[in-house]
């Protein structure tokens, strides 16, 4: 079985989530793996920088609690998450807007009768003669921040009844769908729980059985009212996808909602790094090795400008998809999103608690932010603020003054004392998922060689677990591992 010319079993290139994953499987199958990485560290582009005491992710991607990777992949056992709680913040019209537990018609309802965690500014105060009812707040007086959670209100009867029931004021008509108007209240969010609680139910293969077009042509066909539709999911799936045009793929969509419906979001605990350091914490000593660059590979073999040539039985790829198909010409390489984070730290912290805040009037560059010292305070040191943001597409040539004027109006605070700690452009961030969109590409180019990681999945962090996982499963197949898949289905060829 083994030829001692062999430098290992099997030659994984690349050492992030994906290949790690892979090794994990591999490894517990009895093989003998080598993973090499070319950058000084492990995880590729789940890279977190330590700056001032403060911990900042370079890409930061949203996790989801419900992915059975995070739980069963071997070696993220110890994986601490951070959820985003409660609910999401969605900025729109010039107010903060908490959705609360959206997951499901009764969180919605639930969270539409309880007073809005977010922070009411003081009420103005009442002249003598003020016709006001006193639970009302002048519309001149409130902050940016108002609430999709109902709150009490003076009036009575069933004109006050229904009004209350969408959040609104009693002296604020209630307008129709599109971009104005209420951005939705407690019967929208309670049939978008509905909507969300059905999708969680919904097994993969009938998701992927769905016709397949892009996001943004089948926003309008989901049956809920327009300004549900424009003010809570679009920019949510925007943050999901990381892709602001929605040209993703509906079926991966899908996925992503249905993920979010099961499990929220959340973040790993110490920054994304966690993970692949974890990963590779956890492999036998000398199985990675960094610093590493291959120059060729081959079926059988890999040059290295380092340590020459070195033999193998089976080589898998796990590098991104540009570098894949440097090395194996011929690899389809995905068009991409470009992703921008940014790190600031405020003299104060602003009052959002821990939730993720959405901009669902699309009126600056920032697609999403959190106060991130609240969600894992890991991440700055004890007394300090760290605030993470993110930009998606191209980012402006102003940015960090283009941004802190964004959040001013996310926050609801000035931010020209904020401090930029660190900002991170990647051109490459995230795989484009176009309609047509296979998320299961093929990871068997032929017997003996593989490829794997997001860019043949979901572009997300558990398409790269998952796509490991399989290229394990086809080498594993192919290699005749006793007791390995035996009688699982050859897996076709790569394209």
């Amino acid at each position: 079985m083994r030829n001692t010319a062999h430098h290992a079993d099997v030659i994984i290139i690349g050492a992030g989530i994906a290949g790690l994953s892979a090794a994990h499987l591999l490894i517990r199958a009895g093989l003998d793996v080598s993973v090499l990485e070319a950058e000084p560290r492990v995880g590729g582009r789940l890279a977190t920088d330590q700056v001032d005491g403060f911990r900042l992710d370079r890409l930061g991607p949203l996790l989801s609690g419900s992915w059975p990777e995070l739980t069963c992949t071997p070696g993220l056992g110890p994986l601490e998450l951070r959820e985003f709680a409660p609910g999401v913040l969605v900025h729109g019209e010039g107010r903060r807007q908490l959705t609360g537990d959206i997951r499901s018609a009764r969180g919605a309802l639930k969270a539409a009768r309880t007073r809005s965690s977010a922070p009411w500014p003081h009420r103005a105060p009442r002249t003598p003669g003020d016709p006001r009812p006193s639970s009302r707040v002048p519309r001149s007086s409130q902050a940016p921040w108002a609430s999709l959670t109902s709150r009490a209100s003076g009036s009575a009867g069933p004109r006050g009844a229904a009004q209350r029931a969408y959040g609104t004021d009693p002296a604020t008509p209630v307008r129709g769908g599109g971009r104005g108007g209420v951005v939705t209240g407690a019967i929208d969010r309670a049939r978008l729980g509905a909507a969300l609680s059905r999708l969680a139910a919904t097994d993969e293969a009938r998701l992927l059985a769905r016709p397949e077009r892009t996001v943004a042509d089948a926003l309008p066909g989901v049956g809920l009212p327009a300004r549900t539709v424009d003010g809570v999911l679009r920019p949510l799936l925007t943050a999901l996808l990381s892709d602001p045009e929605l040209t993703t793929s509906s079926r991966c969509a899908d996925l992503a909602l249905r993920d979010y419906a099961r499990g929220g979001l959340c973040v790993p605990a110490g920054g994304s790094s966690a993970l692949p350091e974890l990963l590779a914490a956890s492999l036998p000593p000398g199985t990675v090795r960094t610093g590493v660059h291959v120059t060729a590979v081959g079926i059988t073999s890999v040059r290295t400008k380092e340590h020459g040539e070195l033999g193998c039985r089976s080589l898998l790829l796990a590098t991104g998809a540009g570098a894949a198909a440097e090395l194996l010409p011929g690899l389809r390489v995905p068009a991409f999103h470009p992703v921008t984070v940014l790190h600031h730290t405020a003299p104060a912290p602003p009052s959002t608690g821990r939730s993720l805040v959405l901009d669902g009037d699309r009126s600056g560059p920032v697609a999403h932010t959190a106060l991130m010292s609240a969600v894992d305070p890991a991440r700055a040191p004890e007394g300090r603020t760290l605030v993470t943001s993110t930009v998606l597409g191209t980012p402006p040539a102003d940015l960090d003054r283009s941004v802190r004027a964004h959040l001013a109006t996310l926050y609801g605070v000035p931010t020209e004392r904020w401090e930029l700690l660190a900002s991170h452009h990647d051109p490459e961030a995230v795989p484009a998922m176009e309609a047509p969109h296979d998320p299961r590409r093929p990871v068997r180019v032929l017997a003996g060689l593989y490829v794997c990681g997001d860019h043949r999945d979901t572009s997300t962090v558990r398409g790269a677990l998952h796509s490991g996982r399989r290229a394990a499963e086809a080498i594993l197949t192919d290699l005749a591992v006793p007791g390995a898949h035996e009688g699982s289905p050859r897996l076709p060829e790569a394209a």
